[in-house]
C-alpha cells in the first residue's frame, strides 16, 4: 500500500497538485470571509482613486447603493455590498435581484468570467433604471503585452479586452462586446487608463494604471439582448 501511495504521489502532474491546492485555498478562505474576516487588500481600484478624484468620478457615478462584484477588499466606495467568490458566480449573481442597485461596479473581473457575455447581462440586470454600470478591465497591451493566452501574469484569465476591436483568439473589444449584449443603454464615456504606467517589457509586470475604464447608463426602457443563462 504504501508503494502505491507513493507512485501515486509521484506521478501526480504539478498542474493538478496547483489545483488541489488553490481548492483548499478557496475552501478555507471562503469560510472565513463569510465570518467578516475579509481584510482591506489594496488592489486596482484604490490605485486609481487618486485619478478618479481628480475627475469627480465619484460625485457622478457612485451615488446611492451600490454593488462591487469581485472586490476583493478594496471596495469602490466604503457603503458599498461587495460581492465575490464567497457570496457565489460572479457570472450569473443568482442571489441578486434585477434593479436593485443605483451603481454596479467591477475592476479586474471580467476577465475571469467563461461567458463574459453573459456576466454583462447579469451585471446590467441588477443595475437600476437610470443608474450606472462601471467596468475597469485590464487593457490587452498595457497589461498583458501579447495577443494570445494564456496571459504571463494570471492564468486564471479567460479573455484579453480592447477598447475598440475584437480579435481572434483571445481578445474582445468591450464596446463591441456592449453593443452585442446590451439595449437601449448609453456609453457615458470609455477610455483608456495608463497614469504612472512606465514599464512596457513584455514580460515583466506593469505598473500605474493599466486598464479600459467604461460607465455605461441604464436608460428607463432598458434591457437586455437573450437570456441570463
Amino acid at each position: 500500500m504504501y508503494l502505491l501511495l507513493h507512485k501515486l504521489f509521484y506521478n501526480i502532474s504539478p498542474k493538478l497538485i496547483r489545483r488541489i491546492a488553490s481548492s483548499l485555498r478557496r475552501s478555507y478562505l471562503i469560510s472565513n470571509y463569510n465570518k467578516g474576516k475579509r481584510p482591506f487588500n489594496r488592489g486596482e481600484t484604490s490605485k486609481a482613486k487618486p485619478r478618479r478624484e481628480q475627475e469627480m468620478f465619484f460625485e457622478k457615478y457612485c451615488i446611492g447603493k451600490g454593488l462591487d462584484i469581485g472586490f476583493g477588499g478594496d471596495l469602490i466606495v466604503p457603503t458599498t455590498d461587495g460581492y465575490d467568490f464567497e457570496h457565489g458566480d460572479a457570472q450569473y449573481m443568482k442571489s441578486i435581484p434585477d434593479n436593485k442597485y443605483d451603481f454596479v461596479y467591477s475592476s479586474h473581473t471580467l476577465e475571469h468570467m467563461n461567458d463574459a457575455a453573459v456576466a454583462l447581462r447579469n451585471w446590467y440586470r441588477v443595475v437600476k433604471k437610470n443608474g450606472y454600470l462601471i467596468l475597469y478591465i485590464p487593457h490587452r497591451d498595457l497589461y498583458e503585452k501579447k495577443k494570445t493566452l494564456p496571459s504571463f501574469f494570471n492564468e486564471d484569465h479567460k479573455h484579453f479586452f480592447l477598447l475598440n476591436d475584437d480579435e481572434d483568439p483571445d481578445t474582445l473589444g468591450i464596446l463591441p462586446l456592449v453593443a452585442r449584449t446590451l439595449c437601449n443603454y448609453e456609453i457615458i464615456y470609455a477610455k483608456e487608463c495608463s497614469r504612472g504606467y512606465t514599464v512596457t517589457e513584455p514580460n515583466v509586470h506593469s505598473d500605474g494604471e493599466y486598464s479600459i475604464e467604461v460607465v455605461i447608463k441604464k436608460n428607463e426602457k432598458s434591457e437586455t439582448i437573450g437570456s441570463n443563462n
